[in-house]
């Protein structure tokens, strides 16, 4: 009997042991994830991170976490962001490869990191960017600018002179398809750099045949004193939109009378989705 117990507080030793000891953790560090890409802009807030095939977390960035791994770990980093802006919605951006590194961690110690992603291979859509032309139809309240933060950039404007209430650009003569779009839940997503006083729509066309036009609008954006990034899922409209043919993107902004000049600038608009 003496022998059992005296096995049992040996066990109960070890055990507490193994937790002291295994219990003090190692910390990663993460400032920021690069976007690999010379024509792309990005708005990377999170990271994704998967330590030997598991998920530890997802961060704000800048990040500081522990992690109770030690010697030679694999710490692989997905690139997320804000869905259509919003905070409380976070996702792994799909179209941005993960970036895998290789570290020896040790108890007690930070590692920094610097992942770096790229966009993927197999995706398709059209991009914007003002410095070699656009492909989108505009009205008259239209025109391309020089001397903004990534080159020439778009710009639309209301004032008091102009008697419309709406202007608009749009992309009705190079719509998306189902013949290049995968459908059944499929990410597609409109990419925006833009800088506005007031509010703007950004929306989609929905062409079905023998049927008129659906107007769909999607997501109000609120005015930004500085440029800013946004990334806006269009996935369940495409999604949803059961026998359509073919889809087009707008953005529309609306006449603000307590403004003296309603402006909206707007850069690298990018429309992406997986190749079919």
């Amino acid at each position: 009997m003496k022998k059992i117990i005296y096995f049992l507080i040996l066990l109960v030793l070890i055990s507490c042991q193994k937790q002291e000891t295994g219990g003090i953790p190692t910390y990663i560090k993460v400032e920021s994830i690069y976007l690999g890409e010379n024509d792309s802009t990005s708005a990377i807030t999170d990271a994704w991170v998967y330590i030997n095939g598991r998920l530890q977390g997802a961060y704000e960035l800048p990040a500081k976490f522990p992690v109770l791994e030690q010697g030679i770990t694999n710490i692989k980093v997905y690139a997320g962001i804000k869905n259509n802006g919003i905070a409380a919605d976070r996702v792994i951006y799909p179209f941005y490869s993960a970036d895998t590194i290789n570290k020896v961690l040790t108890i007690n110690s930070t590692t920094e990191i610097h992942p770096t992603v790229n966009i993927k291979e197999n995706i398709d859509g059209q991009f914007d960017d003002f410095d070699n032309g656009y492909s989108f139809n505009a009205d008259t309240c239209f025109q391309v600018l020089s001397g903004g933060p990534f080159g020439k950039y778009g710009s639309l404007s209301l004032s008091d002179a102009d008697s419309i209430l709406f202007t608009e650009i749009n992309y009705q003569d190079f719509p998306l398809s189902f013949d290049n779009v995968p459908q059944q839940g499929s990410p597609t997503y409109m990419e925006l750099d833009y800088k506005n006083n007031t509010s703007f729509l950004v929306g989609m066309y929905i062409n079905i045949p023998n049927s008129p036009t659906i107007e769909k609008a999607l997501l109000w954006i609120n005015p930004k004193e500085d440029w800013n990034k946004i990334y806006i899922d269009l996935t369940q409209t495409v999604s949803e939109a059961i026998g359509a043919e073919t889809f087009s993107i707008f953005i529309k902004m609306k006449r603000d009378i307590n403004l003296d000049e309603n402006k909206l600038d707007f850069d690298n608009i990018r429309i992406i989705h997986f190749e079919k």
